[in-house]
C-alpha cells in the first residue's frame, strides 16, 4: 500500500479522541493576522511551536542569564534550559488534564522569548532607560518579536503566530485586571513556570554555594519534602540528597495543582471554553501549598537574588547595558542597518531597545568592549 501523509482532517479526529471538552480544540481556532493555507498535516498550534523553536529570538535564549551570569559558572540554569523545563512540565499537566498539548507547548516555548541579556537584570534598566517611550517588559517584548522584528517569512513580518498564542503572551502583559480568566492551556504555563523557577533557582543556588542544605532547612517547603526523601531512602550524601529533594518538590507542586485543577473543574461543571474563561482561576495550588511557596520564594529572594555576589554581577552587567542604550543613542550609526531603518517608523529608543534587547550576554559585553568602554 503507498504511503500518504495524514491529513488535517486527521488532526482534528485525532484531538475529538483525546482532548477535554474544556481544550482549545484547533478547528476552534480564530487564525492568524495574516491568513494562510492550512497545512496538509501540521495543525495550526504544532506550526506555532515549530516557528518559535525556528526563530532567532528562540536561539538566543541559549546565552541569555536566568538568574545567574556565566562568570559564576557554566552549568547553571540559561533562558534556554528554563524554557525547556518549562514545557516539560506543561506538557505533563497539560496531557494529564487533556489539554491541546501543542498548543501548551508553543506557549511554554514563547513566554520568556523577549527577556534582555542579564535576565530581570538586563529588564529593569531597559524600562528605566525607555521610560518616557512606552517602558519595557519582557512579556510584551515577545509580543514584538513574533509579531515585528523577526524576519523569516517573505508573506509578512513576525512569525504570524496563530491568536490563540498572541492572546496567551497577551494575558501575561495584562496579567493583573484582565476581564477574563485565560483559557486552561494558558494557565498551565504559568503554573509550570513557578514550579520551575522556584524548584531550579534552589537547585543552582546549591550547586554555587550560595546556600546549604541547613540554609534550606529554614523554609518549610524545603525542609517537608527533604522529611519525604529521608523517609524513603537512607545514608544519601548531600548530592543524591538535593537531586531526591527536587525531584520530590517538583512532584509534590504537580500533584497538588492536578488535584486542586481537578476538582475545580468537576466542582464548576467546567465543560466548554467559555465556562473556563468565566470561572475563577483552574490551574492553580492548593492555599496551604500555596503559603509555603510564597515563603521559599521570599527566601531566596533575600538569600540568593541579593546575595552580595549576585547583586555585584547584576550591577555590572545594568551599568554597562545602560551605557550602551544612551551611547547607541547618541550614535545610532553604530546599530546595525536593519535597525537604524526602523527608527522612522518605531523612533530611535526604541529602536535601540529592540536591538539591546535581543543580544545574548557574551555579544553585548563583547560591544560594551568594543564600542563603549571607556
Amino acid at each position: 500500500m503507498p504511503f500518504s501523509l495524514p491529513h488535517t482532517d486527521a488532526v482534528a479526529e485525532r484531538e475529538l479522541a483525546l482532548l477535554a471538552p474544556y481544550a482549545m480544540f484547533s478547528a476552534l481556532s480564530a487564525g492568524r493576522k495574516h491568513a494562510e493555507p492550512t497545512h496538509p498535516y501540521r495543525g495550526p498550534f504544532q506550526r506555532d511551536r515549530d516557528r518559535i523553536v525556528h526563530s532567532t529570538a528562540y536561539r538566543r535564549l541559549s546565552g541569555k542569564t536566568q538568574v545567574f551570569t556565566r562568570e559564576m559558572g557554566d552549568f547553571h540554569r540559561t533562558r534556554l534550559t528554563h524554557t525547556h523545563e518549562v514545557a516539560s512540565v506543561s506538557r505533563t499537566i497539560g496531557r494529564t488534564l487533556r489539554l491541546n498539548e501543542d498548543l501548551v507547548e508553543a506557549l511554554a516555548l514563547m513566554h520568556d522569548l523577549g527577556h534582555p541579556p542579564f535576565g530581570h537584570a538586563g529588564e529593569d534598566v531597559l524600562h528605566e532607560c525607555t521610560k518616557d517611550h512606552g517602558g519595557f517588559s519582557h512579556n510584551r517584548q515577545a509580543l514584538r518579536i513574533v509579531e515585528i522584528i523577526e524576519q523569516r517569512y517573505p508573506e509578512f513580518p513576525g512569525l504570524n503566530l496563530s491568536f490563540e498564542v498572541l492572546a496567551g503572551q497577551q494575558s501575561r502583559v495584562v496579567k493583573r485586571g484582565a476581564a477574563q480568566r485565560p483559557i486552561l492551556e494558558v494557565q498551565t504555563v504559568d503554573a509550570a513556570d513557578s514550579i520551575a523557577y522556584d524548584t531550579h533557582d534552589v537547585d543552582d543556588a546549591l550547586q554555587l554555594g550560595l546556600l546549604t542544605h541547613e540554609e534550606l532547612a529554614e523554609v518549610p517547603l524545603w525542609r517537608q519534602a527533604t522529611d519525604r526523601v529521608r523517609a524513603r531512602y537512607q545514608g544519601l550524601d548531600d548530592g543524591e540528597l538535593r537531586r531526591a529533594t527536587l525531584h520530590e518538590l517538583i512532584d509534590w507542586q504537580i500533584g497538588d495543582m492536578l488535584a486542586a485543577a481537578m476538582r475545580r473543574l468537576e466542582a464548576g461543571n467546567i465543560d466548554c471554553l467559555a465556562a473556563v474563561c468565566e470561572a475563577p482561576l483552574i490551574v492553580a495550588f492548593e492555599p496551604e501549598l500555596t503559603e509555603l511557596k510564597n515563603e521559599l520564594e521570599k527566601f531566596l529572594y533575600d538569600r540568593v537574588y541579593r546575595n552580595p555576589l549576585v547583586v555585584a554581577s547584576r550591577r555590572i552587567a545594568q551599568d554597562q547595558l545602560r551605557a550602551m542604550f544612551h551611547g547607541y543613542c547618541k550614535r545610532p550609526e553604530k546599530m546595525p542597518e536593519s535597525f537604524q531603518t526602523r527608527i522612522a517608523e518605531y523612533g530611535l529608543e526604541r529602536s535601540v531597545c529592540d536591538y539591546l534587547a535581543g543580544m545574548t550576554d557574551r555579544f553585548c559585553q563583547q560591544e560594551f568592549q568594543r564600542l563603549f568602554a571607556a
